[in-house]
């Protein structure tokens, strides 16, 4: 076994501080009950002074108290120490009339050969410490924990309008939250443990008292000593004894009042002070001038105080010659930089990013993202964004929110790469009531119609809402409104918010746990755009891709036969019939659908050429019309029923059928007869023909 060196024994110390200091803990309630010899006493009444002096140097260079956050519980813990302490020289000072050697020459240091003075001395020294800094770090707790809780909401609103707006991730958003509550939490502990510290005080006196009282007593009737000689050596002893002990809690009750008093700070103590009291060296200047005037009057101590003005002349005189050359700096650096942007083009490339998805509203709504006055869109926007994450696994960033004046007072805009692609207004203060029946009366309000589907809606007074609901209509406040929009809009441009960046992340997060996958989708195979493409396909028409892993797999898996992303999207869409049928399927996991007559299948299918942008059919324009007219009428009569509409074909008419029907029929669903997972019943409930 090798030899223990410092440096191995630190190692071992430190993988172990939580067993020591839970040993230290309990050693000090061990000292309440254990006598102490004198000598030990000493050691650990060193010990006491060196950690309060410590403690006072960190609360000094730190710049935040969540730097110290620890020092709460080490208030109290030194609280208990000092208490422990003191029982332990009192047993001494009652029992053997000594206490160590440090309380006594604190007691005779400071007595000398007046106990009266020193008695006096350290009443003076503990009422200081308790009315003054113990009452006042225990104020200004309590005040900066009572400030600190109110101003959280509005901190988390800003916390939540920055990583919306794509200043900051959601790892910093969550590291700001979590700093935001421990900073809470420190303030209320700090408030909680000032107490412990006023109540350390009020024993210090008591415990002097006792001191005092009981050593007289017993030296008296005991010890055989005169009165004289009794009062003189326990009050010697005891006000050691209260000094000893007074020392540390002072220096941490100072400690405390500078941690507390310290929240702004960005920089050590010593620092500010140098700093902030030489920044105005008038000041410094007429303080000189006021010790000049009172140097030259007669009653005055005349040398020093001329001796005075002049020293803090001269250090005017200094700082204002400081003052000068750093302007003078500070201008030739602008003088600098102003000839350097003179000579250099002027750069517009913050005028080509523009945000994938952007929401702009009028001045009316903009109570909706403040959280002081009840406002919760920022939250819903978040929960946007995660739900369309969980719902069709696509990673939407942050989405910045802009007031617009131009707008109307109550509307909204949503923009899709910075061009408008939908809009809406909201009624502050008002709710949305919609009847699912779809019924064009029966609820007064003020007649609109709902954004996302169209359908017919009121906006009504809070105190209708009840009414509404009882009624059996949809009622929802102006947050829900827009979030429902934002929602589905997301959901239906998926695909344009897919850029190559979000791909690429995607397959990062995927490479982190599965990277096998990606193996065998090397950029010599496939390239990230063909594999954006892919995505864009299956999101356009609403497949979810949340199992990116499953894709991945599905696409190398077909990249070996064909590199063309349509047969590739096929064929993803066959390994993902299950997730396909699901979406469409009835609670008896029966596919209800519609079917095309042969006939027309076939010379929908005999149309199909190929382009450079994939299949399309090329139909003469007559029949056009009337194939589409045809599907519209099985689609509306299927959807009275309340059947989700379906059209089943063959694997090759099927694209080129959605590609030919999604500008006049964009949310109809169509599936081919590949896409239909085992287990899944079709049940064929139309039939498209031509007349």
């Amino acid at each position: 076994m090798p030899p223990a060196t410092p440096s191995t024994v630190l190692r071992e110390i430190k993988k172990h501080t939580d067993l020591i200091v839970a040993a230290l803990i309990i050693g000090i309630l061990l000292m309440i009950i254990i006598p102490v010899p004198p000598g030990l006493l000493d050691v650990f009444l060193v010990a006491s002074i060196c950690l309060g002096m410590i403690i006072l140097l960190i609360t000094m260079f730190t710049t935040e108290p969540l730097q110290f956050s620890v020092f709460p519980a080490l208030l109290l813990v030194t609280t208990l120490y000092r208490l422990a302490l003191n029982i332990s020289s009192t047993r001494l000072i009652l029992s053997q009339a000594q206490a160590g050697k440090v309380i006594e020459a604190f007691g005779t240091f400071v007595a000398g050969n007046d106990y009266l003075v020193g008695f006096i001395v350290f009443i003076i020294i503990t009422i200081i410490q308790f009315v003054v800094i113990t009452n006042g770090a225990g104020r200004v707790a309590e005040v900066a924990a009572r400030f600190t809780l109110d101003a959280m909401p509005g901190k988390q609103m800003s916390i939540d309008a920055d990583f919306n707006s794509g200043l900051i991730s959601e790892a910093e958003a969550r590291e700001r939250r979590r700093k935001l509550q421990r900073e809470a939490d420190f303030f209320g502990a700090m408030d909680g443990a000032s107490k412990f510290v006023r109540g350390d005080a009020i024993a210090g006196i008591l415990i002097t008292l006792i001191n005092i009282v009981g050593g007289i007593a017993i030296g008296l009737i005991r010890m055989g000593m005169s009165i004289e000689e009794a009062l003189g050596v326990y009050t010697i002893l005891t006000i050691g004894d209260g000094l000893v002990a007074q020392v540390p809690a002072l220096l941490i009750s100072t400690s405390a009042g500078i941690l507390v008093t310290r929240a702004t700070s960005d920089s050590s103590l010593g620092q500010e002070i140098s700093w902030q009291f030489t920044r105005f060296p008038k000041i410094i200047f007429l303080v000189a001038g006021i010790l000049f005037i009172l140097g030259l009057v007669p009653a005055m101590p005349n040398t020093l105080f001329l001796a005075a003005a002049f020293g803090t002349g001269y250090l005017g005189y200094r700082l204002t010659a400081g003052t000068r050359a750093r302007e003078a700096a500070r201008q030739e650096a602008a003088a600098r930089e102003k000839a350097q942007q003179k000579r250099e083009p002027e750069s517009v490339t913050a005028f080509f990013q523009v945000d994938p998805l952007q929401i702009e509203i009028g001045y009316n709504l903009i109570a909706l993202t403040d959280e002081i006055q009840g406002g919760d869109l920022l939250g819903r926007l978040s929960a946007v964004r995660r739900q369309c994450a969980a719902e069709m696994g696509i990673y939407v960033r942050p989405i910045r929110i802009r007031d617009n004046l131009q707008l109307p007072a109550n509307g909204y805009v949503f923009k899709l790469r910075g061009e408008v692609s939908a809009s809406g207004e909201l009624m502050p203060g008002y709710y949305l009531a919609m009847d699912p029946a779809g019924r064009e009366d029966g609820v007064g309000g003020i007649p609109t119609k709902e954004p996302t589907f169209g359908l017919a809606a009121w906006w009504i007074h809070p105190s209708e809402k009840e009414k509404a609901e009882i009624m059996g209509m949809t009622v929802v406040d102006c947050s829900t409104v827009l979030a429902t929009h934002l929602t589905e809009f997301i959901k239906n441009n998926a695909h344009h918010l897919l850029g190559r960046q979000e791909v690429r992340e995607l397959l990062d997060t995927i490479k982190e746990k599965d990277p096998a996958v990606l193996e065998d989708l090397s950029p010599d195979v496939i390239s990230l755009g063909d594999i954006q493409k892919v995505l864009q396909n299956l999101l356009r028409e609403r497949v979810p891709v949340r199992d990116l892993v499953s894709v991945l797999e599905a696409i190398a898996d077909g990249v070996r036969m064909n590199r063309d992303v349509d047969f590739l999207t096929d064929h993803v869409r066959q390994a993902m019939a299950r997730t396909i049928c699901r979406q469409y399927a009835n609670r008896e996991n029966k596919l209800e659908v519609i079917t095309l007559h042969p006939r027309l299948e076939q010379a929908i299918v005999d149309s199909i050429q190929p382009t450079q942008l994939g299949s399309y059919p090329v139909l003469e324009p007559g029949l056009a019309r009337q194939i589409l007219e045809a599907i519209r009428e099985s689609v509306e009569k299927i959807s009275l029923k309340g059947i989700v509409p379906v059209i089943l074909c063959s694997p090759r008419a099927r694209l080129p059928l959605k590609r030919f029907t999604e500008r006049h029929l964009p949310g109809l669903a169509i599936l081919s007869l590949n896409e239909i997972s085992p287990g899944v019943e079709a049940e064929v409930v139309g039939t498209v023909v031509l007349n």
